[in-house]
């Protein structure tokens, strides 16, 4: 069991610390659009899932999915909703807001925790509801202060605790399930590269060999993380995926600081001491339900 918890905490550091260093790879493709990144990464890794898909002979889980209309749909919903997450990353790389996609990552889980309330009807304990309203009062002196709702935060935050939840409905492997999802967005940048080849502009060709070379990794590096996440999952209890959750954005938020010199107002600090507070309460109340299921 020891050895198993172990391998499970190196499987989600190292999901959660290639995530977290997203930004710094995505930097280099600045100089393409992040629809034409988009399209590539989606791409690639289809391909790539599709070759570990053959190797490991699991085609039939992919068929029993798609001979449920239900999951089908809601795959494809999730596959809206993710391909929205990953344009609306590359985005915020590419225009220099790091540090907003990393506040909108630590609002993730206590999105979770509003919309396990509002669509699953669950209920919430004092100190959820606590790391809620802290949440929603960042949010406030963020637009109070600064003038403005810190919109690619929310994006990044809703469309992601959505795509999660969708996949909660979805009794599909994570491997299956991207491939999927992948597949689902090729029709879209098939028509997104039909378009800018009508105005002169290359999607997917006319690349030096070094962009080309990060493109295709870019759809490797979207599918390992993703696999060693779920590997995680099999091995650790939900309260300690819970805790290696917050590595991600506090790369990227280290990242945007240090080495991408983005500036911090004053007032975003404020931010930020907000949700890490509501994330340490809500961390607690989940851990304090882990240790009551486990020991009942």
């Amino acid at each position: 069991m020891k050895n198993r918890a172990l391998a499970g905490i190196a499987y989600g550091l190292l999901a959660y610390g290639m995530w977290g260093f997203f930004p710094l790879f995505f930097r280099q493709l600045g100089h393409l659009r992040p629809m034409d990144v988009l399209c590539n990464r989606a791409a690639w890794c289809c391909l790539f899932v599709a070759l570990l898909l053959t190797l490991s002979r699991r085609w039939r889980k992919v068929l029993a999915a798609v001979r449920q209309p239900r999951q089908l749909a809601l795959l494809i919903i999730a596959s809206l909703l993710i391909g929205s997450n990953w344009l609306l990353f590359l985005y915020a790389v590419d225009q220099r807001q790091v540090v907003a996609a990393s506040l909108g990552y630590f609002l993730t889980p206590l999105l979770n925790v509003l919309l396990g309330l509002v669509v699953l009807k669950e209920r919430l304990n004092g100190k959820e509801w606590c790391s809620v309203g802290l949440a929603v009062l960042a949010v406030v002196i963020e637009l109070l202060t600064l003038g403005k709702l810190p919109w690619i935060s929310l994006a990044l935050a809703g469309t992601f605790a959505l795509y999660g939840l969708a996949r909660k409905q979805i009794p599909v492997d994570a491997v299956s399930g991207l491939w999927l999802e992948t597949l689902a967005m090729l029709p879209v940048a098939l028509v997104y590269a039909l378009w800018q080849a009508g105005n002169g502009h290359a999607v997917f060709t006319g690349h030096d060999a070094a962009t080309t070379a990060l493109l295709i990794a870019a759809g490797i590096l979207t599918a390992v993380p993703l696999m060693a996440f779920a590997a995680a999952t099999q091995r650790l209890n939900l309260a300690t995926i819970g805790m290696l959750m917050y590595i991600n954005p506090t790369l990227q938020f280290a990242t945007a600081v240090w080495l991408f010199d983005e500036p911090l107002q004053p007032a975003r600090l404020v931010t930020f001491g907000l949700i890490w507070l509501g994330l340490a309460i809500y961390s607690w109340a989940a851990w304090e339900k882990y240790r009551r299921t486990s020991t009942a």
